[in-house]
């Protein structure tokens, strides 16, 4: 008689945080003996991690879940959409369970009721580190759940809550873990990475037998010293940032930063209830840049808001081009169900908006392709990701995976995904790098 392994398709839409999410239910699935499989006709159940942060996403995820239903039939839906329960169900009343994001407790008990766990203890095995969704050297490291902040453009807070710190000792155990598991480079998220802490009022903690305070500073340095890169993301401009920049000009940390101002103009600023001193930012990326001049910064951008002028609009494109950022992404305002935003006066006409998006996009390509071409003839540090019919692929300090750039690589080694090694950059375009491996 065939021994049947309960069998969980499983697929997570959405940011590293949400994947962060995902990463942790499949890896208690796994540790109870469950499969999963890549496909709806090998599963029993079907998990959907969802988001829901802006309407195009919400599309993808009802597209998911219908298409689940009708390959698979017996599905469960998790995630940021499913903190919408009602509107889910009514859209699909035939779902097994709908919870809210960050509920792994409440998945594993739908999972449970509709398909129990297989109890042969030989299949509670699990790698070290855990389950993971990413490749095996690098991860996403998750500090902290929800935000306190209210931009009027998001409704994060309403589907994950407010600022809740994890245990800074929790925190650099699970880093280490990861390391320990062959993790080369760790990727720092949240939704407010810079807030770490605050919720706590920055409490001591203990690691290795030893203070440490649960505070975004104290925790980039421990990091710092596993001995794997460590790249921040999602850093809100506040002004104790700036302490963070020495870390990465002595090579604690990498010279990474992603901050996502979303605008320039006050009004605007003002609007979405972000910080709202375009000049202030102005200044503090000089000063970053003079602590450490290797510095890459990354950001996101709102064109097209509620409100938003030819003039305000240019005076972004403006701020960009003073700012010389080196690695921007930008959206085309949408109205999300819930935001704040969508009561805004003056909204912008559909074709203003993506003819504003097309010409930011337009000059940043132009900063980015010269910003670029000036590290031709340097030699950096690069980390492998793989390798295809022409050699192999990596990606520089200055380029997190799936956003950035990426590094083509010529040279003649037997290397493997995760290790790093010195080569000479020969030639650039508008993202990306052609270089020739030094040594390894």
């Amino acid at each position: 008689m065939t021994h049947h392994i309960p069998s969980i398709g499983f697929i997570s839409l959405g940011c590293p945080k949400a994947l962060v999410d995902s990463e942790q239910i499949i890896t208690r699935l796994r540790a109870e003996g469950y499969a999963i499989q890549p496909d709806y006709k090998s599963s029993d159940v079907v998990v959907i991690n969802t988001c829901a942060f802006i309407d195009d996403a919400v599309a993808e995820s009802m597209q998911a879940i219908s298409e689940a239903l009708n390959e698979n039939g017996k599905v469960i839906v998790t995630g940021c959409l499913g903190a919408r329960q009602g509107v889910v169900e009514q859209a699909f009343p035939d779902l097994l369970a709908v919870t809210g994001p960050h509920a792994a407790d409440e998945v594993m008990d739908a999972i449970h009721q509709h398909l129990p766990p297989d109890t042969d203890p030989k299949l509670s095995l699990i790698p070290p580190g855990g389950i993971k969704l990413t490749p095996r050297h690098y991860a996403y490291l998750k500090i902290s759940e929800g935000c306190n902040h209210r931009c009027t453009f998001c409704i994060i807070p309403a589907l994950r809550g407010d600022l809740v710190s994890r245990p800074v000792s929790e925190i650099m155990d699970e880093a280490e873990g990861l390391i320990s598991a062959g993790v080369r480079e760790l990727l720092v998220v949240s939704q407010d990475t810079s807030a770490y802490g605050l919720d706590t009022r920055y409490r001591n903690d203990f690691w290795r037998g030893k203070p440490l305070k649960t505070r975004f500073l104290e925790l980039a340095a421990a990091l710092g010293e596993l001995g794997a890169w460590v790249r921040l993301h999602y850093v809100y401009p506040y002004p104790h940032v700036d302490q963070v920049i020495p870390l990465m000009a002595e090579g604690t940390i990498l010279p990474y930063l992603d901050v996502p101002l979303q605008h320039a103009n006050h009004d605007i600023l003002k609007a979405m209830k972000r910080p709202a001193n375009a000049e202030n930012v102005l200044r503090r990326i000089e000063s970053w840049r003079e602590t450490c001049p290797d510095i890459t910064l990354r950001s996101t951008f709102i064109v097209g808001f509620p409100g938003e002028t030819e003039q305000q609009f240019q005076e972004l494109l403006d701020f960009l081009e003073t700012a010389q950022l080196d690695r921007v992404g930008a959206f085309a305002y949408s109205p999300v169900d819930g935001a704040v935003a969508n009561e805004l006066p003056g909204h912008v006409p559909e074709e203003v908006k993506q003819d504003r998006l097309q010409r930011f996009m337009a000059l940043q390509q132009e900063i980015s392709e010269q910003k670029l071409t000036r590290r031709v003839g340097r030699v950096e540090d690069i980390i492998i990701d793989g390798k295809d019919e022409e050699g192999y692929i990596g990606r520089s300090k200055s380029d997190a995976p799936e956003i950035d750039g990426i590094v083509f690589l010529d040279g003649d080694f037997d290397l493997q995904a995760g290790d790093i090694v010195r080569a000479k950059i020969n030639d650039s375009n508008a993202h990306d790098l052609w270089a020739e491996i030094q040594q390894s």
